[in-house]
């Protein structure tokens, strides 16, 4: 017994030493930062709060739920074999207004000639660990960041593993020219050795003119953490990114609420909404939307195009990995809302002539490696 206690004393130990020490786990916002949220609202006891109350709690009923669930939940919760990306490098090169998906919420955005790149997660797994966690459904796509043209501005939708990844930020930093992100998210980016000049921190309905663009900070109801013990100590949100052609809106991740009406009011409409609608469960329906609510929210914001985002990636929650998409097309069908499904590594020109989803998903998958096809020279 006493030397049990030992090993899991040294494990305790460790453990704690790990998330203190390893960089992954980002950094924390300081006391003068924390003294400045205390004023917001959305900022209560030391941590930020949705706007309508949100119930995350999960009892033990509930945990033992979601355990027998990991081990007897659908077969279907991930592709039966690694999920192909090619990609065209003269279009991602391209000044063209157009939007390159790859897989989850991670997108690159050409408007106005500026490359946007939203929640880069190009590693291998959404975990502090990459030998720990779902794994992806492609290969790794850390590789890509090095073909990538020069990004002009990341937008950080909020500090979890599968939208800021510590690999992918790394890789990034030297050809980033500007980094927007939610209160409290620069002390990550700081600690990774972005210097503060360079970031942009935004509260709920902050607005931004850069670059001949405007970049809206808006609410999304969600939460926040990177470690056991920093919970809600950094912002969430969306963003609107409005320019000359071009009125796009991202939600970021969280459940279905009355502030979509509120961004729709303000900023609509939108010319392309890019919906969150993966990895839900009625156990956390309060922070991540069913389809059906996502096709709603794109109503409510008053968009004219809507995106699907949140899947294709990762497992992350208990339902099959086709099914977001499925549920989504049946829903947008049923209220007439155009969605578009590009395949991941895809490239879309935002001309207006959106194509038909063309159900890349339901292709028996014989690949089991990415095609790179490149256009022009890198």
């Amino acid at each position: 017994m006493e030397y049990l206690l030992i090993i899991f004393g040294v494990l305790f130990i460790g453990t704690i030493l790990f998330i203190t020490l390893h960089p992954t786990f980002g950094g924390s916002p300081s006391k003068e930062e924390r003294e400045r949220f205390r004023h917001f609202d959305h900022y209560k006891n030391g941590g930020f709060v949705n706007p309508n109350p949100t119930d995350m709690k999960m009892g033990v009923s509930t945990i033992l739920s979601m355990m027998k669930d990991s081990i007897t939940g659908k077969k279907d919760r991930s592709p039966t074999a690694p999920i192909p990306i090619s990609f065209d490098w003269k279009k991602i090169h391209s000044v063209e207004d157009s939007l390159t998906w790859f897989g989850h919420s991670t997108m690159l955005l050409t408007i106005d000639k500026k490359k946007i790149l939203i929640d880069p997660m190009f590693g291998p797994s959404p975990s502090p660990v990459s030998f720990v966690g779902s794994k992806r459904y492609s290969e790794d796509l850390l590789y890509v960041i090095e073909k990538l043209p020069q990004i002009d501005s990341v937008l950080i939708t909020h500090d979890h593993y599968d939208h800021l990844d510590y690999p992918s930020i790394i890789r990034l930093k030297d050809k980033v020219g500007h980094f927007f992100v939610p209160l409290g998210v620069a002390a990550h980016l700081i600690k990774w050795g972005i210097k503060k000049e360079r970031i942009t921190e935004c509260n709920w309905w902050d607005e931004v003119k850069w670059e001949g663009l405007t970049i809206a900070s808006v609410p999304s109801q969600h939460f926040s953490g990177r470690g056991l013990f920093n919970r809600n100590s950094t912002l969430w949100n969306g963003w609107v990114i409005l320019g000359e052609n071009q009125r796009i809106y991202t939600s970021g991740d969280g459940g279905y609420g009355p502030h979509f009406k509120q961004i729709g009011e303000k900023y609509g409409p939108f010319d392309l909404t890019l919906m969150e609608g993966g990895q839900y469960d009625k156990r956390w329906s309060a922070i991540h939307m069913l389809p059906e609510e996502s096709v709603q929210a794109h109503l409510d914001v008053r968009g004219n195009n809507m995106m699907l985002i949140h899947w294709g990636a990762f497992t992350l929650a208990y339902h099959s990995w086709t099914d977001p998409v499925d549920r989504a097309i049946t829903a947008a069908e049923q209220k007439k809302v155009n969605l578009i499904a590009p395949n991941i590594g895809e490239t879309i020109v935002l001309d207006g002539r959106f194509p038909e989803p063309s159900s890349w998903w339901k292709a028996p998958s014989t690949n089991n490696s990415i095609e790179i096809e490149s256009s022009t020279p890198l």
